[in-house]
């Protein structure tokens, strides 16, 4: 795959100039708040025999989301380890759940817990129960409900995430000062969406999606950006405008503008699903002062694979969280 968008020396300073709708922060504020009002219990049953795992223990755990309705996630932490632990709560790529515990071993293993939380609607033990208030959209998840901010899907799935961290204060043996968000592509978007939108120690966005939208869709060829694009097309008259305002209610660019947790962001220059301009337009404006970017240079969309987790590892030891 070549290099398809800017030079590294233009996107050091690619810093566009996008701004959030004026009542973005009043969106999330009442979002957040009916969520949190909605209630619901956080469950773990322990299920660590059922996966034959001798070193970790495994906790299969429900916790309340958007609307209150359950969400899944694994609880993966070291057995015997000392408490409280810190924990990385992962988010997960476009079409994934969160799959099996013995996917998600790394961190364990490193001494940290880990939360992986289910994606509603994409994972198999998270259902989506509205799926967009009976607007048209294109296949896949990028266009359900996009003709208004309020039922757009990623308002459901950016408040699942946001509760994920709620959700660690009442799960036993986690230190509630040591949440590190983590994920790549969807994944890495919804990372820099719950570190603009509640208090984290840290956050790791790999190959970020949900970036310049606008720019996005304008560029890819590949992936599910192009979702918006095929949407798009059969409404161009009447639905592109209203489409990108919805859009920006959800833009990581703009989470990214409120965040300031450490941050450490990773890119591949030659992504063509997550075009590199937009992961350099949410870090350039991400307010935190500590801030970092892996460059892959001849990375596509995988990033640095396994390379990348040993950077993400040297760079919270880095900033002292450790197990």
């Amino acid at each position: 795959m070549p290099l398809t968008d800017a030079s590294l020396d233009e996107l050091v300073t690619y810093r566009p100039d996008l701004q959030a709708p004026p009542d973005f922060d009043a969106f999330w504020e009442r979002t957040l708040a009916e969520a949190r009002a909605a209630g619901g219990a956080v469950k773990a049953d322990r299920v660590t025999d059922r996966h034959l795992l001798r070193t970790v223990e495994v906790d299969d755990v429900r916790f309340p989301g958007w609307n209150g309705e359950p969400v899944a996630a694994w609880l993966l932490r070291p057995r015997d380890a000392d408490e409280p632990l810190p924990v990385i709560v992962t988010f997960i790529g476009y079409s994934g759940g969160r799959g099996l515990p013995t996917d998600h071993l790394f961190w364990s293993a490193a001494g940290y817990a880990q939360l992986v939380v289910d994606s509603r609607g994409q994972g198999h033990d998270t259902p989506d129960p509205d799926p967009g208030g009976g607007t048209q959209w294109a296949k896949g998840f990028m266009t359900r409900g996009i003709d208004s901010p309020d039922r757009y899907y990623y308002r459901r799935l950016m408040t699942d995430c946001v509760r994920a961290v709620d959700a660690v204060a009442e799960l036993p043996g986690l230190d509630p000062e040591r949440v590190v968000v983590a994920g790549g592509s969807q994944g890495g978007g919804l990372t820099i969406a719950v570190a603009g939108l509640t208090r984290v120690a840290a956050a790791m966005p790999d190959v970020p999606f949900l970036c310049h939208f606008r720019r996005s869709a304008e560029m890819c060829g590949e992936g599910p950006y192009q979702e918006i694009a095929e949407y798009l097309r059969w409404h161009t008259r009447h639905g592109v405008e209203p489409a990108f305002t919805t859009l920006s209610y959800f833009d990581g660019v703009h989470f990214a503008q409120r965040a300031t947790a450490p941050a450490l962001f990773s890119v591949g220059l030659m992504d063509p699903i997550c075009p590199p301009s937009t992961v350099y337009a949410a870090f350039n404006h991400y307010a935190g002062e500590d801030r970092t970017m892996t460059v892959w240079p001849f990375a596509d969309h995988g990033g640095g694979h396994g390379a990348n987790s040993v950077a993400q590892l040297e760079w919270l030891r880095g900033r002292g969280l450790t197990p």
